[in-house]
């Protein structure tokens, strides 16, 4: 890890790196210029009983030189490990972030959201955590093989105590690192799951409170919380007996050479500067020895965020783009075919046999065309859209646009012929127009009211109170079901697709409306030319519109044909369209009911659709 941090960063560390070297040579320097002056100014100055100028300044001017220098030191080090560590992080954010986009839904499904979003902010965060005191570290070692030299230049018996402190320093970081590394494991895995059940809460917040659960779900997060806690007290614990240890190790190492360093003195194979010197160098190497303790208390963390983001960056699975592109300039509506295909979802362990969703799925959307897909809930219906528009890919067999497999498309060409328009909407908390462009170019508003037209879904968005520019709030919570649904549609609409996929996608508009937007959709005005349609169907009046319905049952094609015909000559399909009818029917019964029933004297309700 450390060597991924400096092969990555290598002009960045070489600066951090080269402040923290000077600043180590510039303490051992110190020690020995205070050493200098203690045995060469002070102790005669105590003699004589006075003290010279000259030697005052010349200790002053000393002094001052190498505190400088070390200041020097000290702001290189720090801003250079700063800027290391940030931009790693940043980098690395990036990097989990486009690996995100790139794997499959299938991924996804096997991975909770709030695990995703602890990989790519406190798990990166971790990983690159001891890049701080990674060059105070390095700089301290160098200081370290500076200091035993000097220690054995100066006497061999004080040597003999730094070569006695220094391995014991690191042997007890080692110890410390050790016991440290299943903790901290420990503890990153459980910031994850409780980042995952707040997520959940959160973003399934109206079923908590319809439900009644606040209670419930306050406790499951408390329970994983007080988790999290016991983890990082132990954490503390631990440091809380190692610290003072590590802290403790200089001390002795300064004592042990106060007192053989007084037996030298008597003995005269040392003077006082020498003394002193190597005294105060054991004072002042307590604070960088330090630096390494850091970098290795901070690595078994380190390393469980690692090995956290490396498994998003090691993950297979992506589906790469071919390199043909359709001619963008092509206004005619695109062919959609699906030849002999069969898929099937990995399971959510590897252990686990896969579900086969499809099989043997031949069908066609003529350009132009609009084909309705029909077929009992789990039928397979969402899967084949999202085939169409290439969320995943087939196990075996074809789905093409214009003859053009889809595996073999370039992502901008896929992404300007086909648009999904998904059955539950989705709207980011922006602005009206800003959900519709998306940032796509050549899409400005005369484009963008086209496009609400289309979606009828104009008249609303003309009274909202800032028109275009109205905030919508998260996941549009300023809408209504129907209105976020019309939002999403034009939002499709407006990069002008030449084939539309709708799964399900006006479930919450009115029967009216939604025969309004698909006879719009067939025929559209505003100069754009009609799309093919591909849509997962279920009122009667938007099957009816189709030329063609594709009835499926258990993942394959069991009947395809007009509505009149499939009616006549298939019973599953009669009686499917026909229970979807009558819960239709009942659910206008009870709308029209509420819209005229008052709640109290004199006022009544106009239901928002």
């Amino acid at each position: 890890m450390l060597g991924r941090a400096i092969r990555e960063q290598p002009r960045i560390f070489a600066v951090a790196v080269t402040g923290s070297v000077l600043f180590g040579l510039m303490v051992i320097a110190s020690a020995y210029v205070v050493g200098a002056v203690v045995g060469k100014v002070v102790v005669p100055a105590v003699a004589r009983g006075s003290v010279t100028d000259g030697a005052l300044a010349l200790a002053a001017a000393a002094l001052f030189g190498i505190s400088v220098l070390r200041v020097v030191g000290i702001f290189g080090r720090r801003l250079g490990a700063g800027y290391m560590q940030y931009r790693l992080q940043a980098t690395y954010r990036r990097r989990v972030t486009r690996r995100y986009l790139d794997l499959p839904l299938a991924w996804h499904h096997r991975n909770a959201t709030g695990t995703l979003l602890s990989n790519a902010n406190s798990d990166v965060e971790a990983a690159w955590y001891p890049i701080a005191p990674l060059p105070f570290a390095v700089g301290t070692l160098v200081m370290l093989v500076g200091a035993v030299v000097s220690l054995f230049l100066t006497d061999w018996a004080l040597a003999l105590v730094g070569l006695a402190v220094f391995p014991a320093l690191f042997a007890l970081n080692v110890v410390y690192s050790r016991r440290m590394a299943p903790r901290q494991a420990r503890a990153q895995r459980l910031r994850a799951e409780v980042s995952g059940i707040a997520h959940e809460s959160f973003d399934g917040a109206l079923v908590v409170k319809t439900m009644g659960r606040e209670a419930q779900e306050t406790a499951r997060f408390a329970a994983r919380a007080g988790d999290l806690r016991d983890a990082l007290i132990s954490v503390g614990k631990l440091r809380g007996v190692f610290d003072p240890m590590l802290e403790t190790l200089p001390s002795l190492g300064t004592l042990a050479v106060l007192v053989v360093g007084a037996i030298r003195l008597r003995q005269g194979a040392i003077t006082v500067t020498e003394l002193v010197s190597v005294a105060f160098l054991f004072t002042v190497l307590a604070f960088p020895v330090r630096a390494i303790g850091w970098v290795l208390a901070e690595l078994p963390r380190s390393v469980a965020g690692w090995d956290r983001v490396r498994r998003v960056l090691d993950a297979t699975g992506e589906m790469p783009y071919g390199e043909v592109a359709l001619d963008p300039a092509t206004p005619a509506p695109a062919t959609l075919a699906f030849d002999d295909v069969h898929f099937g979802y990995e399971p959510a362990e590897a252990h686990l046999p896969g579900a086969q969703v499809l099989g043997e799925v031949t069908f066609t959307v003529p350009a132009g065309k609009t084909v309705a897909l029909v077929g009992p809930t789990g039928a397979g219906k969402s899967t084949i859209a999202s085939l169409a528009v290439r969320l995943v890919d087939p196990d075996s067999g074809t789905v093409t646009l214009d003859g053009v497999d889809v595996r073999e498309l370039t992502a901008a060409s896929l992404a300007s012929t086909v648009a999904l328009v998904a059955q539950v909407p989705f709207v980011f908390d922006d602005t009206v127009r800003a959900n519709i462009t998306l940032d796509r170019p050549g899409i400005g508003d005369e484009e963008v009211w086209a496009a609400l037209r289309l979606a009828e879904a104009d008249g609303f968005v003309a009274a909202l109170p800032e028109g275009l520019d109205t905030m919508v709030g998260e996941r549009g919570t300023s809408l209504s079901g129907g209105q976020r649904q019309r939002l999403t549609l034009a939002r499709a609409l407006a990069g002008r697709p030449r084939l539309l996929v709708l799964d399900d996608a006006t479930s919450a508009v009115d029967p009216r409306v939604e025969a309004a937007i698909l006879a719009g959709l067939r025929a559209p005005t505003d100069g754009g030319a009609p799309a093919s349609i591909l849509v997962v169907a279920y009122r009667r009046a938007t099957i009816a519109l189709a030329d063609e319905v594709i009835y499926v049952e258990q993942g394959r094609v069991v009947a395809r044909g007009t509505h009149t015909d499939l009616l006549a000559t298939v019973p599953g399909y009669a009686d499917l369209v026909t229970a979807y009818e009558q819960a239709e029917q009942e659910r206008e019964q009870t709308r029209t009911y509420d819209e005229v029933t008052p709640l109290t004297s004199g006022l009544e309700v106009e239901v928002d659709r």
